[in-house]
């Protein structure tokens, strides 16, 4: 079974983008039936649908959860004039369009139990994660997954796959259990 142990993510896609790559029915993996996309005020989330019927129901598949902002992009010729200064009559600007087209983004951001969440389908739903990241403009996918009991470091910037290492900084500490203190990661009752 695979699994994905650290992720940390800065991806930004325009709502939009999110919505069509699902509509266009892409090859999701083998395990995920569907998709439901669900958003929430400010929140979108997209969860997993088994295609193992002997998951019930209720068990919380993985989901992937973005927060929704509104910001504004520029055309090239836009930016140079927000960038030249601006010498005139003040009410002339008051009154004048702003510059730009508001659009909504889907902001993947955090490690995680904050962009990918619960265990059922983790995996699956990670490789989901990393076409949307081949999707995005802006921003950073890294992970450490473990495939067939073999670690696998993924990294995806602005849309292209780079390469990726994994590189071991600190060992296990022998003495971490004698603090008297739970220790939560080895806890066997936290999944």
């Amino acid at each position: 079974m695979s699994q994905v142990y650290r992720l940390h993510s800065t991806l930004e896609l325009p709502l939009e983008t999110v919505y069509d790559y699902f509509e266009d029915d892409p090859d999701l993996p083998g395990a995920i039936d569907s998709v439901d996309i669900t958003r929430r005020n400010n929140t979108l989330i997209i969860s997993a649908v088994s295609t193992d019927e002997s998951i019930s129901k209720y068990t919380p598949t993985a989901q992937l959860k973005a927060s929704v902002t509104e910001t504004r992009v520029f055309t090239e010729e836009e930016e140079e004039l927000r960038n030249q200064p601006q010498w005139g009559n003040e009410e002339e600007e008051e009154n004048e369009e702003p510059l730009g087209e508001l659009i909504e983004v889907a902001a993947f951001k955090g490690d995680r139990e904050t962009v990918l969440q619960n265990s059922a389908l983790q995996y699956p739903m990670f490789e989901v994660l990393c076409e949307l990241a081949r999707e995005a403009d802006k921003g950073t996918l890294t992970a450490i997954a473990e495939i067939d009991e073999e670690l696998e470091a993924t990294r995806i910037v602005d849309g292209e796959d780079r390469p990726a290492t994994i590189e071991v900084v600190e060992g296990p500490s022998s003495d971490s259990s004698s603090s008297g203190g739970v220790d939560w990661r080895d806890n066997k009752f936290i999944s």
